[in-house]
């Protein structure tokens, strides 16, 4: 049975909010699932992507997300937003494309990700 459109953008919701609370135990990751960003393999599988988004460095910096979107096609959720990073008072945001597959279990299975420089943002 395909997994509704809905439960798909809850998966792709749970690894963007999981960005700001960097605690990834609700995100439904396969354990084989890669991540791409700006071409290039930042996560080699479900367990590593999941420690990235607990403790990285890199992922430590974004204090909120806003203008969340998302549409599904296929097995595809396409989603858009801002993240915003420290120091708070500078505002910077940077906007993110990120793609989602979702498998009809509700796990994703693959994230590429594309973002440009962070702009001061209201």
């Amino acid at each position: 049975m395909a997994l509704a459109d809905a439960d798909r953008i809850a998966a792709a919701r749970a690894y963007v909010d999981a960005l700001v609370s960097h605690d990834a135990s609700a995100v439904p990751l396969d354990p084989g699932c890669t991540r791409i960003e700006l071409g290039v393999k930042t996560g080699r599988n479900g367990d590593h992507i999941r420690r990235s988004l607990n403790g990285g460095p890199q992922f430590k910096l974004i204090h909120r997300i806003s203008e969340f979107e998302a549409t599904v096609d296929g097995n595809t959720v396409n989603s858009t937003y801002f993240v915003h990073v420290h120091p708070k008072p500078i505002g910077l945001a940077a906007p993110v494309t990120e793609s989602f597959e979702v498998n009809d279990a509700g796990d994703i299975t693959a994230i590429v990700a594309r973002f440009s420089v962070p702009r001061r943002k209201a």
